[in-house]
């Protein structure tokens, strides 16, 4: 006796038409991401295709979020991934609504819209305020290394562009020389496209000639950051100029160290140590974290490998962000800095700082003079108190899930745009990505 099935015709046509909210469970979060961005205020997005006339019928910019949000909550960042997930994946066909746009239009869409989506995690921010899964007592603030968009390989050093600006220049002078000769004088020797080999030495003379620019222009940046400037004759000076102890510098003023590199691919980014060893072109990418349900409130991005000078930039963020200021903040011991907190101590006098002053188990001992650095004094007494080790030993639950989401759930090790700003926007979409993974958890609990 034959086994009874069920019944199985897979060439069966649909009798009624299909109902796209019967694809997916209830609480599924591709339902919670259409909801949210249906409350959210899309107008900035809708005023790009204002007075397209009717001819011009652009992909709804609703639709284009929710894919791109849900794209990104579940460790999708590549829009030819997500252009073959629309046909594929059935949450994504849901959010499409069978629209099907292809990846250019999906990397087109990103790429147009910044600052909007700069704009959407703040306003994701304030909906979890509002519903109470941000509460502002208590945030850590941490930074974590990304990858750029950049190739390792479409780089070079500060003595080798100096080398190969040379050999450019000599090789376009004898080409220049080669042009100026007669075709009598040339006719027995190999054929050469002597326009064309101009134009490609040209290009690359002067790509690599701002790039020499460009590391220039940070070391001086950097040098005056040390107090130095352009006539110091390579001795350390004071505040007024006139010479001090100390040994001589081993460069002129804004002259880079040999090995120092530029990336061709994406110039804003910096050689950074990674995490386990090695170095990569990255962005450091800084997280403050609500303590109450581990929210994202600020997400910023510098190409600056130290963390040191920017925990007033995040504290900014959060306040611009929520429009209150946090009762307590803790960070890392990157965060180290006498006049960081003697800044913070004016701009946010009710806010307390935990800060430690060495990494754990390699306690770095903290000044005594109390008159040249009282903050960072009144910093090491506050953590030999018992309630100040308690606060402290918070920060670690608090500030690192969330970049261990990002890097090992989400996926997001390197982004997908090259240059500071568009790595900016993507981290805030990443992290508002992240934030409503929270919020629908938080929702279902």
């Amino acid at each position: 006796m034959s086994a009874s099935y069920v019944p199985y015709h897979p060439e069966q046509q649909q009798l009624l038409p299909p109902a796209l909210q019967d694809w997916l469970p209830q609480g599924h979060l591709a339902y919670f991401i259409s909801d949210t961005v249906d409350s959210l205020d899309l107008s900035a997005f809708h005023a790009r295709y204002a007075g397209g006339g009717p001819r011009n019928q652009p992909l709804h910019p609703a639709m284009m979020v929710k894919v791109l949000v849900y794209a990104y909550a579940t460790g999708v960042f590549s829009s030819r991934k997500i252009a073959r997930k629309l046909h594929e994946d059935i949450a994504f066909r849901v959010l499409g609504a069978h629209n099907f746009p292809a990846h250019r239009t999906i990397r087109d869409f990103r790429a147009q819209h910044l600052a909007e989506f700069t704009e959407l995690f703040a306003q994701v921010v304030r909906l979890a305020r509002e519903m109470g899964l941000v509460k502002l007592g208590t945030i850590a603030v941490d930074g974590t290394k990304v990858k750029a968009n950049a190739s390792r390989h479409k780089a070079m050093s500060y003595a080798r562009m100096q080398s190969t600006e040379a050999e450019l220049k000599a090789q376009i002078a004898a080409l220049l020389h080669k042009a100026a000769h007669t075709d009598e004088a040339e006719k027995n020797e190999p054929d050469l496209d002597i326009p064309a080999e101009l134009e490609r030495r040209q290009a690359r003379l002067a790509a690599i000639t701002a790039a020499k620019l460009r590391l220039e222009q940070r070391q001086q940046e950097a040098d005056e950051a040390r107090g130095r400037s352009k006539n110091d004759e390579r001795k350390p000076r004071d505040k007024e100029g006139k010479p001090k102890g100390g040994r001589p510098y081993k460069r002129d003023f804004g002259i880079p160290e040999p090995k120092a590199q530029s990336s061709f691919t994406d110039p804003d980014s910096r050689i950074m140590k990674r995490a386990g060893g090695g170095f990569d072109y990255s962005y450091n990418a800084q997280t403050a974290v609500d303590e109450s349900h581990h929210i994202i409130v600020a997400a910023e991005v510098v190409n600056n490998s130290t963390d040191v000078q920017q925990l007033p930039m995040v504290l900014d963020a959060v306040q611009t962000h929520t429009g209150a200021r946090p009762a307590q903040v803790l960070a890392d011991a990157g965060y180290r800095s006498e006049a960081v907190m003697a800044k913070l101590a004016q701009t946010l006098p009710d806010t307390e700082l935990v800060i430690a002053l060495g990494r754990e188990g390699k306690a770095r001992g903290a000044p005594k003079d109390a008159r040249r650095y009282p903050h960072t004094v009144a910093m090491a007494a506050k953590l030999q108190t018992e309630q100040g080790q308690k606060d402290y030993r918070k920060r670690k639950w608090i500030a690192e899930p969330p970049n261990g989401w990002i890097k090992n759930v989400l996926g997001l090790r390197q982004f997908s745009m090259r240059g500071l700003e568009k790595a900016k926007a993507e981290f805030k979409l990443v992290c508002m990505a992240l934030n409503l993974r929270r919020m629908a958890a938080m929702q279902a609990a």
